[in-house]
């Protein structure tokens, strides 16, 4: 075997050598993996069985090696650096020269795990993480840099050295990924206030002026927001209680399985850090093909400083995202998304116990589908759910929401609003969409509608994920408020051009979307005007009776007796489909949990005005 020759680099590194580009020894992985061995360095059966999986499951041995938490990765690159021949370069202590760096884009950079380092003379020093793939980028490399030469590091010191060196425009990229033009990031309070402030002045004239009319109107929009979501949801149920062909698919046996990378967004998650990595370790996947990314904010030193002392696996890595101007999971995602090594990107919460074999279910599944089915999205379950009356009232809901109405709305052939978690994604499809809008503090919804209008399909996916059910009242009022304040800001944008929307959706899918968005919003803002008419029973005059007549009052008080009993069956037969068994009486106090909703409605209005971008967090670890 040829051996390449070596000289000193100049001053920013004094004695450390690299491969020459004219004459770049190719040693084999073979050789590599001898060495390995014969210095003890790693198990001889670890080495055998990586070198035996590496086709099928495509994988460098170097990151095979590290996923199994065989070798610290300073001393597998000391060997590597020794076996190719070349220096391994220390990037903490010897950063890269930001002037060669700018000219290789970051994409590149992360997903072949290349770095421009330094000059020396007339050749660029680039270090890789992947030496026995380096002669396949020599040739685009050398029409950028000119003549180039090989240095090793770690592909986590390649990471942190990009983020060190140009942090500030990763994340001025990660708030704009997405297409302005489908994005909410054009407004801002001055663009929401005016118009607001000036339908809340014609309301109250009207109001003034005309209060029995205003009434009216007021009543007829919360009718109609109620008989339409009622509507859907009675569809909903009659769909479930059918039977439905299964689609044609292909054997879900996958040849060669694919790298999944799950990105997990923390901010101030330090007490649950230990809980979470013992949570994602029962995963049951190939280790060297699960990449799971803990993203945290560069402020958040409590987590970060959790996360570094905890004993985190060689699959497991902490990404730190650097200060911008609005703090949010989207923001976090769209950041991480670019060091995601899968072809499979899923979602996960702080607080979320995931089944064991989700992820192979979710790769079967894909495997089964065409190319247009992009999105998998599971279920969600609470693991607290008899904490208190708010746990069982938020389980009841979600049970519905999860088991009944997306499943419905899924054989519809509507848009279906995502959940924030337990989400999977064709890694192609989320790039081409440009990811999550980072201002919208419910990316999820969004992303949904977006994934749809571009024609791409989502599909539910029977597997389950427990969490933690937010049961006080307080935070989860904060947490509501965030949801409706984003779906507000989903219906905002995506009605920016109803003509284009009604283009891209079809007249059935444009009223699906109002009546789930539009119609949930004003449901919950308007509700107390319907609960009033439950006083007529009482004994209490209505004045609303006397503005319609008492034949149609009548028509609507037996409307509200039907959706409430429709409502209280939905939800019912949504708990049935859970491994929960809550008492159905549990049901009925919902009545009781709907007006914090409501609460939480005007909050979200209000911040809508004032500031639509604030991420208003939710603490986990308490149950």
């Amino acid at each position: 075997m040829a051996v390449t020759p070596l000289r000193p680099i100049n001053r920013f590194a004094p004695g450390l050598a690299v491969a020459q580009p004219a004459v770049l020894a190719k040693p084999t992985l073979q050789t590599l993996a001898a060495k390995l061995m014969q210095n003890g360095l790693v198990p001889p059966h670890i080495i055998l069985q990586a070198l035996a999986q590496q086709d099928s499951r495509r994988k460098h041995l170097a990151d095979m090696l590290l996923a199994r938490s065989a070798v610290p990765p300073s001393v597998l690159y000391d060997a590597i650096a020794a076996h190719w021949q070349v220096g391994r370069v220390d990037l903490a202590a010897l950063p890269p020269d930001p002037r060669l760096t700018s000219h290789l884009d970051h994409v590149s950079a992360l997903r072949f795990g290349l770095l421009p380092w330094c000059k020396t003379g007339h050749v660029t020093v680039i270090v890789t993480a992947y030496p026995d793939t380096f002669h396949q980028h020599s040739a685009w490399l050398e029409r950028i840099f000119g003549p180039v030469a090989m240095a090793v590091a770690p592909m986590l010191a390649i990471e942190d050295a990009l983020l060190a060196v140009h942090g500030a425009a990763l994340a001025t990229a990660s708030e704009t990924r997405v297409n302005a033009a489908e994005s909410c990031r054009a407004y801002h309070t001055t663009t929401l206030q005016r118009p607001a402030a000036g339908i809340v002045v014609a309301m109250i004239a009207f109001a003034l002026f005309q209060p029995v009319a205003a009434m009216v109107w007021l009543f007829a929009l919360a009718l109609g927001a109620m008989l339409s979501s009622n509507i859907m949801k009675l569809i909903a149920f009659i769909l479930m209680h059918r039977p439905q062909t299964q689609p044609q698919s292909k054997p879900a046996i996958v040849a060669h399985l694919p790298i999944v990378s799950v990105m997990v967004a923390l901010y101030r998650e330090s007490n649950i850090a230990t809980q979470l990595t013992a949570r994602l370790d029962r995963l049951i996947y190939p280790r060297e093909l699960l990449d799971i990314l803990l993203v945290v904010e560069a402020e958040d030193q409590m987590t970060r400083d959790a996360l570094g002392s905890a004993d985190l696996p060689g699959w497991m890595r902490v990404i730190v995202v650097p200060d911008g101007s609005v703090k949010t999971k989207p923001r976090a995602l769209n950041y991480a998304l670019d060091h995601c090594r899968g072809a499979i990107v899923g979602i996960y919460d702080a607080e979320d116990a995931p089944e064991p074999d989700q992820l192979q279910k979710v790769v079967d599944r894909f495997h089964q589908r065409g190319p247009e089915v992009v999105c998998l999205q599971g279920q969600l379950e609470y693991y607290n759910p008899r904490s208190n009356w708010l746990a069982r009232c938020f389980t009841i809901e979600y049970a519905s929401w999860f088991r009944m109405f997306l499943p419905g709305i899924e054989r519809m052939g509507l848009a279906i609003p995502l959940g924030g978690t337990t989400l999977f994604f064709r890694r192609s499809a989320l790039e081409e969409l440009g990811g999550w809008d980072a201002q919208n503090v419910t990316e999820d919804a969004d992303l949904g509608l977006r994934l749809f209008r571009h024609g791409y399909r989502t599909e539910l996916i029977d597997t389950t994920t427990f969490e933690e059910a937010n049961c006080r009242s307080f935070p989860w009022v904060k947490q509501r408020s965030r949801w409706i304040k984003g779906y507000m800001m989903t219906w905002i944008t995506h009605m920016r051009d109803p003509r284009l929307l009604w283009q891209q959706l079809g007249a059935r899918c444009f009223i699906g979307f109002q009546v789930q968005f539009l119609g949930s919003i004003l449901q919950t803002l308007l509700a107390p005007l319907l609960w009033s008419l439950w006083l007529t029973p009482l004994g209490f005059h209505h004045p609303f009776s006397s503005a319609i007549g008492a034949d149609a009052f009548r028509a609507i008080y037996i409307s509200m007796i039907a959706t409430t009993v429709l409502s209280l069956v939905f939800d019912i037969a949504g708990m049935r489909r859970t491994q929960h068994r809550l008492n159905p009486l549990w049901a009925l106090t919902l009545h009781f949990y709907h007006p914090l909703a409501t609460l939480a409605g005007y909050k979200a209005l209000w911040e809508l005005m004032t500031k639509p971008f604030y991420w208003d967090k939710t603490s986990h670890g308490h149950f």
